[in-house]
This record gives structure tokens, C-alpha cells and sequence, in this order.
């Protein structure tokens, strides 16, 4: 498999964006956060903060942001494919459709299928995490299947429940916290995605695979 060049691009003074071009792909991220142990060991990094197909660079002071930079693509050239982080297997339990999933059958028409199709074909893969954020706890879902692709909704609601599961585009993912939001919601899960007083404090990791599984599915 031909891996991808990286465009690396200073963002501020202290810091640099490692791009990769789209789409996102289980490959890359796991080349990148291999890339990212790399980088985080190098005497000049403050601190390597994965993203989607990107990596975020943060410099000590006094860096050479084009020296350090053209370090990073030599770095990126030497970097393997990596063999992914060594994640747990969470199984998140979701009450689909009704009023804890009210796009179910928004995307079910969109697909022009049935709610039953819908759940089947988002509980029957095995999701790889492939980051962490817009919320303490959010995990960014990578393995939603092409038939699953759908898009955000065209009004955003002001408040999405905590617990949410829903799609937006080629992604999915479950919303920690009550918050305003524009993804197709689909179900509700009581599975707490991030607790204070639990060490580490989020359900989910980067690497981390997921299994969605059917409680019930409410017409």
C-alpha cells in the first residue's frame, strides 16, 4: 500500500500542522500515531497532539520552525506503517430510534431503507477510535460503512443529549455531553463516555475499538 505524503505547515509561531490529504483511512492514523511517538521523543517538541489525518506540532521556544520542520518530513519519510495501539474492546449498548434516536428514520429514508437496515448496518461493524475531541470523551469513530454516509443535518439542534450516538458524513460517534449539535442522531446509550472520578476519566481511547449492540430499537 502506498502511503501518503504529509504536508507540514507552520500555524503560528511555536507551532505546526502535519496534514495528510483525505480521506481519513485506518492506515494513516495509525501511521500517524506512530509518527506522533516520534515526534513527542524529539528534544524540540513541547507537546504532539493527534487529529484526524493531522498531527498538531507544539515547539519549545527558540525552535528553527523551518529547520524543525524539515526534520519532521525526513522523519515522516522513516516512519513505518506502525501496528496501531494496543486498544481496548468497548461494547457501547444503544436504545435506537424513538425519542432517544429522533433522525432514525430521517436516515433510514435518506438510504431509502428501513430503521431495522439502519441499526443493523451501524451495529454490525467493528469501529476503530481514531481520536479524541470536540468534547471531553467524544470519540471520533473511524469504519462507518459507505451505506451508513449521510449528512449533517441542515439546522443544527441547540441541544443533543448526553449519550447521543449519531452520524455525521463518514463518521460516527457519541456525544459525552448535552450540547448544541448537527449530526443525524440515531440512538441514546446510558454508557458514560467520561467521568471525573474515574482514572483515566474517558469510557475511550485513541486506538480503542467499538461495538455498538441493539438494547432495543423504538419505531
Amino acid at each position: 500500500m502506498v502511503m501518503s505524503a504529509i504536508e507540514i505547515v507552520p500555524i503560528s509561531e511555536s507551532a505546526l500542522a502535519c496534514v495528510l490529504t483525505p480521506p481519513a483511512e485506518l492506515p494513516k492514523q495509525q501511521r500517524l500515531w506512530a509518527f506522533a511517538d516520534a515526534v513527542q521523543a524529539l528534544p524540540e517538541t513541547e507537546e504532539a497532539v493527534t487529529g484526524m489525518n493531522n498531527l498538531t506540532v507544539f515547539v519549545r521556544p527558540d525552535t528553527d520552525l523551518q529547520a524543525f520542520s524539515d526534520g519532521l518530513c525526513a522523519l515522516w519519510a522513516q516512519t513505518g506503517a506502525g501496528r496501531g495501539k494496543q486498544g481496548r474492546h468497548v461494547r457501547i449498548p444503544v436504545v435506537y430510534g424513538g425519542e432517544f434516536g429522533e433522525d432514525l428514520a430521517e436516515v433510514a429514508a435518506f438510504h431509502q431503507t428501513s430503521p431495522e437496515e439502519i441499526v443493523r448496518r451501524h451495529t454490525e461493524p467493528v469501529y476503530t477510535v481514531f481520536m479524541m475531541g470536540f468534547q471531553p470523551g467524544f470519540p471520533y469513530l473511524g469504519g462507518l460503512p459507505e451505506t451508513l454516509h449521510t449528512p449533517r443535518r441542515a439546522v443544527p439542534r441547540i441541544k443533543v443529549p448526553a449519550g447521543s450516538v449519531g452520524i455525521g458524513g463518514s463518521q460516527t460517534g457519541v456525544y459525552p455531553f448535552a450540547s448544541p449539535g448537527g449530526w443525524q442522531v440515531i440512538g441514546r446509550t446510558d454508557a458514560p463516555l467520561f467521568r471525573l472520578d474515574a482514572d483515566p476519566p474517558t469510557l475511550l481511547a485513541a486506538g480503542d475499538t467499538v461495538e455498538f449492540v441493539a438494547e432495543r430499537i423504538l419505531l
